[in-house]
């Protein structure tokens, strides 16, 4: 054992935070910017140096180029109003009414595992096995109750999110401490008030993680929904695309459809910022890490 080790075991937590902090290597203080651009360059490149060279065919894998250019065309026909548009917004329906209900059953059903014992014993293996099966091989089933419309996609879109917000209510509702169960007992405050001043509180940081693991499970959902065919949205255009084999205007509807999800999911983190100040500097902290 060297004998910083030896300082840093016999340190006290913070002493030993700040002897860590000292290690930091020299890639690590670059900052996070310039090493994303640093992977993207990196992928780039390796991605235009297979189809460059063959390595893979361009009827699987277009070029960086190809999909730029693709990109640029899709870029161009949504802000013109072209004929992406509407399929664009039909798919942005989907999403937002689909985590809308994600959130609303998640959260109720969250709140009764976490909160009662019936729903523990009783319901919580339910969600389990549910939520162990392929969720996806649920979407015929959706299509044959609720038709080619966009019920059927907004369900199966709510149906993939809401697992990860249940998980995470009740999870957030079982975290709070002994200490301050008992002394919100000692004051008489009944259930209700204990739930909404005490464990509510406490659980947001765990309900905003489930929902941004619901915010990115929403999308997959619709498109899931609108692969199976009767959609106009997005989903339709790539499955149209792909059967053309016109593989760069599928990686360019993709790409485009991964900003929307990042859009969602950082608009999440804004909100979670926002209510759940007081764990702000996790928050951050976890989001550079």
């Amino acid at each position: 054992m060297t004998s910083l080790e030896r300082i840093a075991d016999s340190a006290p937590s913070s002493e030993k935070d700040t002897v860590w902090t000292e290690q930091v290597g020299w890639l690590d203080r670059v900052p996070r910017g310039i090493q994303m651009l640093f992977v993207l360059a990196v992928f780039v490149l390796l991605w235009d140096v297979a189809t460059r060279f063959g390595f893979v065919s361009s009827i699987i894998l277009p070029s960086p180029a190809e999909t730029l250019a693709d990109m640029i065309f899709v870029g161009t026909n949504l802000l013109t109003g072209g004929y992406m548009l509407p399929a664009l917004w039909i798919t942005l329906k989907e999403v937002f009414y689909g985590f809308l209900l994600a959130i609303t059953i998640g959260f109720t059903l969250g709140v009764i595992v976490g909160e009662t014992a019936f729903g523990e014993r009783a319901i919580m293996p339910y969600l389990v096995a549910i939520d162990t099966m392929p969720k996806v091989a649920f979407a015929p089933l959706f299509v044959a109750w609720l038709g080619f419309d966009i019920d059927s996609k907004v369900a199966l879109a709510a149906f993939i999110a809401t697992f990860p917000i249940v998980v995470g209510t009740a999870a957030g509702l079982h975290a709070a401490d002994t200490n301050s169960r008992n002394l919100f007992k000692t004051m008489g405050a009944s259930r209700w008030q204990t739930l909404t001043k005490m464990k509510l509180p406490m659980a947001l940081p765990q309900i905003f993680t489930g929902l941004k693991i619901g915010s990115v499970g929403v999308m997959a959902g619709a498109i899931t929904g609108e692969f199976l065919g009767g959609g106009r949205g997005f989903g339709e255009l790539i499955r149209t695309a792909a059967s053309q084999l016109n593989t760069p205007r599928v990686f360019s509807l993709i790409f485009f459809l991964s900003f929307v999800g990042l859009g969602l999911f950082a608009f999440v983190s804004w909100v979670q910022r926002r209510f759940v100040f007081w764990h702000r500097e996790r928050v951050v902290a976890g989001a550079e890490g």
